[in-house]
């Protein structure tokens, strides 16, 4: 009879049981509101400050994460107040946002505080002189113990280094007053070409004199028609530049039939200049080089008083078919001298073993025989062409066997 009964809410445990799922599952949903609000207020935060008004900035070159540096990583900061393990989110913001902004400072420093220099400029058509003027310092970087420098100044044009000019020393002091000015030989046509360059120095008496900073000026940039008299702030100094010493141009031409290899010297240009009135008095040298030894010769002549002398003369030497991949073109520019030993201006080489330039002139000439082919070069040390020719052979020959 009992079974019958109609049941009531409260006789049914499992019903009152079962009412309970759904608060359960509204308490989980609403534990996760923190979080979403969380959120929503860091959205809400990143947009105000990207909408809203800028403190003013002093213009400088920095980069795109620097600039948004120090904006977001105080986002990151207030939203993640704790300190981040290496692993986390915020540490990666932390170190691509700010980590930036703190080399750029660093860079920025290193950029300045070495002082400034006043120079002047002086050009003279008729006799195609640059007059340099060397006038003061201001500020200079402190190099000694003492909290002063014993600076000097070396002036020098890319064009000519070996030509060098030095001031005097001035004994402990960060503002030099020096006012000397010294003249360099200029052609009219080389002046764009041309960079001054005036490298400051701490004199030591016993150990190497270090460089405060450096003046680079292209002399293209600048308006020779009238005296330039200027302040410009020292700059870290540049790495050692390699000293140009002229390009040369010449034809290659080869034909296997008849084994005939025809060496076209046709012109040079920017030689440096070898003699004391600033010019040079050049002529080239063809050298064929067989198995480590010098095989033949053939000369130019000489072009007086020229740094861009053309010569259009061609050499022709006979090569079997069999060789040519073991000869080397070796094409020396030299400058003649009377009373003392000529001197090597630059060399090159061309060959299976060269490089750049030099082989893909060298590749060309072999894959299009009988056809002239023209190109310029570039000269190099004489040393460092030896030197690559000897490392050449060493790795070229093999010892037969015994």
């Amino acid at each position: 009879m009992a079974s019958l009964l109609p049941s009531s809410p409260t006789a049914n445990p499992r019903s009152a049981i079962a009412t309970t799922a759904q608060p359960g599952f509204l308490d989980g949903w609403l534990s996760r509101i923190p979080l979403a609000i969380l959120l929503l207020l860091f959205l809400i935060r990143i947009i105000r400050c990207c909408c809203g008004k800028k403190k003013s900035k002093k213009k400088e070159r920095v980069s795109l994460c620097a600039v948004s540096g120090s904006t977001m990583a105080s986002l990151v900061r207030s939203a993640f107040p704790c300190p981040p393990p290496p692993s986390s989110l915020r540490y990666l913001l932390l170190h691509c946002l700010v980590q930036p902004e703190m080399e750029d400072l660093e860079q920025g420093m290193e950029q300045t505080g070495r002082g400034k220099l006043q120079y002047s400029l002086e050009y003279n058509f008729r006799a195609q002189e640059l007059k340099v003027g060397v006038k003061q310092a201001a500020e200079l970087k402190a190099m000694d113990s003492g909290g002063t420098s014993d600076p000097y100044v070396i002036v020098y044009l890319t064009s000519d280094m070996k030509k060098k000019y030095e001031t005097k020393v001035y004994r402990k002091t960060l503002n030099p007053i020096f006012n000397e000015s010294f003249t360099f030989q200029v052609p009219q046509v080389e002046v764009p070409e041309s960079t001054l360059v005036m490298q400051i120095y701490d004199f030591n008496r016993f150990t190497k004199h270090d460089i405060i900073g450096e003046v680079r000026l292209p002399l293209a940039s600048v308006s020779l028609q009238h005296v330039i008299e200027q302040w410009s702030d020292l700059a870290v100094a540049s790495k050692v530049e390699e000293e140009q010493l002229g390009e040369i141009c010449f034809s290659l031409r080869y034909v296997p039939s008849t084994g005939k290899l025809t060496v076209l010297i046709l012109e040079a240009k920017k030689l440096k200049r070898m003699d004391s009135h600033g010019l040079s008095d050049p002529f080239v040298k063809v050298h064929l080089i067989l198995n480590r030894k010098k095989w033949k010769k053939k000369t130019t002549s000489v072009k007086k008083n020229t740094l861009s002398p053309y010569f259009n003369e061609m050499f022709v030497f006979d090569v079997p078919f069999n060789q040519i991949q073991n000869v080397d073109v070796v094409i020396c520019a030299w400058d003649h001298d009377k009373v003392t030993k000529n001197e090597p201006i630059g060399k090159l080489f061309l060959g299976c073993w060269a490089t750049g330039n030099q082989l893909r002139h060298w590749s060309d000439m072999l894959s299009n025989p009988r056809r002239p082919l023209a190109q310029w070069h570039s000269l190099q040390p004489p040393d460092v062409v030896d030197k690559a020719l000897g490392l050449k052979s060493h790795l070229k020959l093999s010892l037969p066997p015994r």
